[in-house]
């Protein structure tokens, strides 16, 4: 099922994780929930008035057995990944996750279910711009975390850089985190140097459909 947050923005509520669809200058992707998601996806896809074949770009936000491990089960994709290069070479195989990070180790560990999908995979570079997106590169999370912000359509996409709880934003925490230090450090600079946007997209919890960037600078106040 897709619900409508803005004209052209749908959220698809996933395994305990979200995704979205933008019609932007190409119908995009953001993340794509967990292995068991893409009949999910396609269903969302279709709510939305679209086919998984519409599909001509995917923002990975970052890699994580629950953000891309639908896309090499969907079959009819036929689309560009986009993400940061740190995790975009986790997803094509080319880095494996370090055994010496408890994060990294995570991802080892779940890493056999996230198969490579058969598609273009392109890292995306810190202040690029796609489609009405610029990436902004917000480590923390994982080494190449990437949020999405359109000034065009109002909105950010921040995958795990942050978390909603109960109304509320958090940053993501240590049990999920390469680095929290990072992940600050990162919120801080999104709020610097993102523009203004309304509706604020996160990978796990309700996202917002007004004010926030002013919910992100509220929490990198805090």
């Amino acid at each position: 099922m897709a619900t409508e947050l803005a004209e052209g923005i749908h959220w698809f509520e996933l395994t305990g994780v979200n995704a979205y669809l933008v019609e932007d200058d190409v119908l995009t992707l953001v993340d794509a929930g967990t292995p068991f998601d893409a009949h999910a996806i396609e269903a969302g896809i279709a709510d939305a008035g679209h086919t998984v074949g519409d599909v001509e770009r995917v923002l990975l936000t970052h890699y994580d057995f629950d953000h891309a491990g639908a896309l090499a089960r969907l079959p009819d994709l036929d689309a560009t990944i986009r993400a940061g290069a740190a995790d975009a070479a986790v997803l094509t195989g080319e880095r494996k996750p370090p055994f010496s990070n408890h994060k990294g180790l995570l991802q080892r560990v779940s890493g056999p279910f996230v198969r490579t999908p058969d598609c273009p995979i392109e890292p995306i570079a810190d202040g690029e711009q796609v489609g009405s997106f610029t990436a902004y590169h917000t480590p923390g999370h994982t080494p190449g975390h990437t949020a999405f912000v359109s000034e065009e359509r109002s909105a950010g996409f921040l995958g795990d850089l942050v978390f909603e709880d109960r109304g509320a934003l958090a940053p993501s925490s240590w049990l999920v985190s390469y680095d929290t230090i990072a992940v600050a450090t990162s919120i801080r600079s999104l709020v610097e140097r993102a523009p203004a946007f309304d509706a604020l997209g996160m990978g796990h919890g309700v996202p917002f459909c007004r004010g926030g960037d002013e919910r992100l600078a509220d929490l990198a106040a805090n």
